[in-house]
């Protein structure tokens, strides 16, 4: 696994005293090492619409299910403002979209164990903080997120972390 770093990460920060707090906290314990997967039981969830899958722990249910399919949200049994999503959207082809957009790319700052790199995001905000991961490939850009109440961030940092790196996207997909 794979140590991160103040490069690794985008992040903004809350303008609170609490926001940089929690922010110092996060990064003074930045590393998914501390992180035990063996204690957890885990499901997959499996995207058959976009072809993309994240482990889940098995004890979280289900929140929501889109009808189209795009994609699934879970919420903790411990603690409700405590939420995983995954989900998958058709990007509009460059050529459609280069004039409308003046802003520059995110380079990769993140790659999953399966190899793929994309832009791994933490906003640590005054009452929410969350870990957002995109992935594009081909005409398809991924997406997961872990979030939580700023005060219980630290305490999930590891488990988002984890599962982000789990995240696969199979080549039939999309």
């Amino acid at each position: 696994m794979k140590t991160c770093g103040l490069v690794q990460i985008i992040y903004t920060i809350a303008q609170s005293i609490g926001g940089a707090l929690v922010l110092l906290m996060i990064l003074s314990g930045c590393s998914a090492l501390g992180f035990n997967s063996s204690n957890v039981t885990w499901n997959t969830y499996s995207n058959a619409r976009y072809g993309f899958e994240f482990p889940y722990p098995s004890n979280w249910t289900v929140l929501n299910t889109p009808e189209n399919n795009d994609g699934i949200a879970f919420v903790s049994p411990e603690n409700d403002s405590v939420q995983i999503r995954g989900w998958a959207v058709n990007e509009l082809p460059k050529s459609l979209t280069e004039e409308q957009h003046s802003e520059k790319a995110v380079n990769p700052n993140f790659q999953t164990v399966q190899g793929i790199s994309g832009v791994m995001f933490v906003e640590v905000g005054q009452q929410v903080s969350s870990m957002t991961l995109t992935l594009t490939q081909a005409q398809v850009q991924y997406c997961w997120q872990g979030r939580s109440q700023s005060k219980d961030f630290p305490d999930y940092y590891r488990l988002f972390y984890y599962i982000a790196q789990q995240y696969r996207i199979s080549r039939t997909g999309g």
